[in-house]
């Protein structure tokens, strides 16, 4: 995927106390719940985003070029193509670029947590 093909990204400069820079490109235009953001995002050679606690919506860290880790609390996650991390909400996450001479690029995809499942039957029959 070429996420620079994506518009002008929004650049953050040293994300959460991290080093360098990382390119963020939203890529939800619409509600789509209980989606709350799909981001597309890109982490400088060498660069880290800081650990920071996660405190609305559980996420998921998906890696798409590069390779990298994923800190979630104390626990470490190599991030390489098609790697999916999960991050429970109030827990905490950093990501680091292991490389020095290429980007990282991953997405970020934020829910909130779904309604219980209904019974099909219930749904169906349901008079709301």
């Amino acid at each position: 995927m070429e996420i620079n093909s994506k518009g002008a990204p929004d650049p953050r400069e040293n994300l959460f106390g991290g080093i360098g820079t990382v390119k963020v490109w939203n890529l939800l235009r619409t509600k789509a719940p209980p989606f709350t953001a799909v981001l597309a995002c890109e982490l400088d050679p060498g660069g880290r985003v800081g650990r920071h606690r996660q405190q609305e919506f559980p996420e998921i860290v998906v890696g798409i070029a590069g390779l990298g880790e994923a800190v979630v609390g104390k626990q470490q996650f190599g991030l390489r193509p098609g790697d999916v991390v999960y991050l429970p909400q109030g827990e905490t996450l950093e990501l680091i670029n292991h490389r020095d001479d290429e980007p990282l690029q991953y997405l970020i995809i934020k829910a909130r947590d779904a309604p219980a499942k209904l019974d099909l039957d219930q749904a169906l029959n349901s008079k709301s």
